[in-house]
């Protein structure tokens, strides 16, 4: 693993060490990918709900995968995932580590990845489980990937909405619609489950009878062809499922 030589308090890596566990191993702890918007949106529920999962997450042992924004509904989760102890880790783009240079917080880790696609598929393969807040076209397309995932039987991970202040109501109207006019299967419409309190969502994501569906582990090889920030080198996160 080599790190940024210009982060002082948390780490940037492009490899990520927890995932080479082993499933069930004692000690490891289960991860959530938090899929959700860099904007604070029009109601000041939103960035406070964040902030409840990012303290529910840490309450219960699960860490936090996310997509390394320090702002809006994004930067709240996290910063309260770290405020209550979780192990919290952010996934980016070559191209926005370059534009926006991020330093991680302390207790953080920042992993940094070749493109959008990688940053998805690394997010997935880092996962038991991803929660969706709101959030604008890149978290309905984090969202419809992971679910059509699902439907393809590629994976068995809980898919699970926050439904803060109704937002997902249109949402979940249109793929109602979608069930109605033949074009998906009901049992597609109801593996994406909705949770209007973060305890709900929690508990459909981590209940207390067991464990989530362990994660794959990451195979990280060197590409290359890829560009990457200065002094690191870029990992082959082609997803495997």
């Amino acid at each position: 693993m080599r790190d940024q030589p210009d982060t002082t308090n948390g780490r940037t890596t492009n490899e990520h060490a927890p995932d080479r566990r082993s499933a069930g191993s004692a000690g490891s702890a289960r991860q959530v990918a938090v899929f959700c918007g860099a904007r604070p949106g029009a109601r000041d529920e939103y960035v406070k709900f964040a902030a409840e999962l990012g303290a529910g997450l840490a309450a219960r042992g699960l860490g936090l995968v996310y997509g390394a924004g320090s702002v809006g509904i994004m930067g709240s989760v996290a910063a309260s995932a770290r405020a209550g102890g979780a192990r919290v880790l952010g996934v980016i783009p070559t191209s926005l580590f370059e534009r926006e240079r991020p330093v991680p917080p302390a207790g953080e880790e920042l992993v940094v990845v070749r493109s959008m696609h990688d940053r998805k598929a690394l997010m997935y393969r880092l996962a038991d489980g991803f929660a969706v807040l709101p959030g604008g076209l890149g978290t309905l397309d984090e969202l419809i990937e992971v679910a059509t995932w699902n439907q393809l039987g590629l994976h068995a991970k809980p898919v699970v909405l926050l439904d803060v202040a109704g937002f997902f109501q249109p949402l979940l109207a249109a793929l109602d619609h979608a069930v109605a006019e033949g074009f998906a299967a009901a049992a597609d419409r109801d593996a994406i489950g909705v949770a209007r309190t973060v305890e709900q969502a929690l508990d459909l994501l981590a209940p207390t009878t067991g464990p989530l569906t362990p994660t794959a582990s990451v195979t990280a090889s060197p590409a290359a062809s890829a560009t990457t920030p200065t002094g690191s080198t870029a990992w082959d996160t082609t997803p495997v499922i």
